[in-house]
């Protein structure tokens, strides 16, 4: 089949993304998505969104990882598809989308985007890890010197052998300032190191506020792909109006054949 594709990229989160309204693309065919995905056979990617209608939201957006399988939340990805949507003129600057955990806000400026991410009710910690979800399932664990890490391994023994099968996404985390934080993320649907998490990052902000390591509500987190934002309010035991906000930027356009 041939279509028209454009390939996206959030600090270093690489996207294809599909204008799919008119729903041409075969969603049950995980080969195909995870070769377009393939970085040697295909465009490569970390993952492929669909933007499709939706009754009442301005848009759809459906998610894949780059093994062709349907996926849980991803943070940069919602912040991508956003711009997508003010570059085929759906939406003006401000949006409202549905995404697999639900509805997510957005607001577009340039290539400057801030995505409203759901509320975080409960928070795991253990000796050495915290565990939550921020629309998908994160491991943040603090280590020293982490630009020497071995994420992969590491991050790979985690999601394996403490989440079993569905697994889990893994954050290695130092600290470098009050609300400075250094991410680097192991990613489950990849299963390799991705050079940024949206999800994750957002993890790591409220997990580094809730066991004390800041306190700021408006933390930067610094991966091998770019800086971030996130900001949030912390209301009784929850943690409310979460913002991840980055740049998105728009590649190229191309032509699967």
């Amino acid at each position: 089949m041939e279509f028209t594709f454009y390939k996206y990229q959030g600090t270093g989160n690489d996207f294809v993304i599909i204008d799919n309204r008119e729903e041409f693309f075969p969603k049950e065919n995980i080969e195909l998505v995870a070769k377009i995905c393939d970085r040697r056979f295909g465009v490569g990617a970390d993952g492929l969104l669909l933007l499709e209608k939706h009754p009442t939201a301005d848009f759809k957006m459906v998610y894949f990882n780059s093994d062709g399988n349907l996926s849980s939340m991803c943070g940069n990805g919602g912040r991508c598809i956003a711009h997508f949507a003010k570059f085929l003129g759906i939406i003006s600057e401000k949006t409202t989308f549905e995404a697999v955990d639900g509805l997510h806000e957005a607001t577009v400026k340039n290539d400057w985007v801030s995505l409203k991410m759901n509320d975080v009710e409960t928070i795991n910690v253990s000796e050495n890890y915290t565990f939550l979800n921020t629309g998908s399932p994160h491991h943040v664990e603090m280590v020293s010197q982490l630009a020497d890490f071995d994420v992969f391994n590491n991050g790979s023994t985690i999601r394996n052998k403490i989440y079993g099968k569905e697994g889990a996404n893994v954050n290695f985390v130092e600290q470098q300032d009050d609300a400075i934080f250094s991410v680097r993320t192991f990613e489950r649907g990849v299963e390799d190191e991705t050079l940024s998490c949206g999800t994750g990052v957002t993890a790591v902000a409220i997990a580094m506020f809730h066991i004390g390591k800041t306190t700021h509500n408006n933390i930067t987190l610094k991966t091998p792909g770019g800086q971030l934002q996130v900001r949030f309010q912390k209301i009784d035991s929850q943690y409310k109006n979460v913002y991840l906000e980055g740049p998105a930027t728009q590649v190229f356009k191309g032509f699967w054949k």
